[in-house]
Order: C-alpha cells, then structure tokens, then sequence
C-alpha cells in the first residue's frame, strides 16, 4: 500500500509550485534578406542568409501547376 498524505495541499501551495510553468514566447528577429521571421544567430531556413551573405543554398518549391 503507497503512502498518502495525511492534509490537503493549499490552493496557494499548489501555485507557487506551477509558477515556473509558463511558457515563453519564442525570441525572433526579421531576416535582413527576406524579411522573414526567424530565430536570432541562426541562418534563414527560407533563404539561406545570414549575416548578409548567403550560407546555404535553398531549393526552390515547385509550384503544382508546373
């Protein structure tokens, strides 16, 4: 048989325990090439960017119609 506790846990107590679980907004910069939200330090994922000279190569999407 486990242990049960012998008194209820406060509404307050119960609180400041879930206080650290609140989320938090993701930190984004707009891309100096594109325009596009992305994140800060990091190359562009839609065009391959960054600081001011292209890293990476994109491919381009194909349209369905083509």
């Amino acid at each position: 048989m486990t242990p049960h506790p012998k008194r209820k846990h406060s509404k307050g107590r119960r609180d400041r325990r879930r206080a650290h679980d609140a989320l938090t907004a993701v930190n984004t910069v707009a891309c100096s090439n594109c325009g596009s939200k992305r994140l800060p330090h990091t190359v562009c994922s839609n065009c391959g960017f960054y600081n001011g000279r292209e890293v990476i190569q994109v491919k381009k999407e194909k349209k369905a119609s083509e």
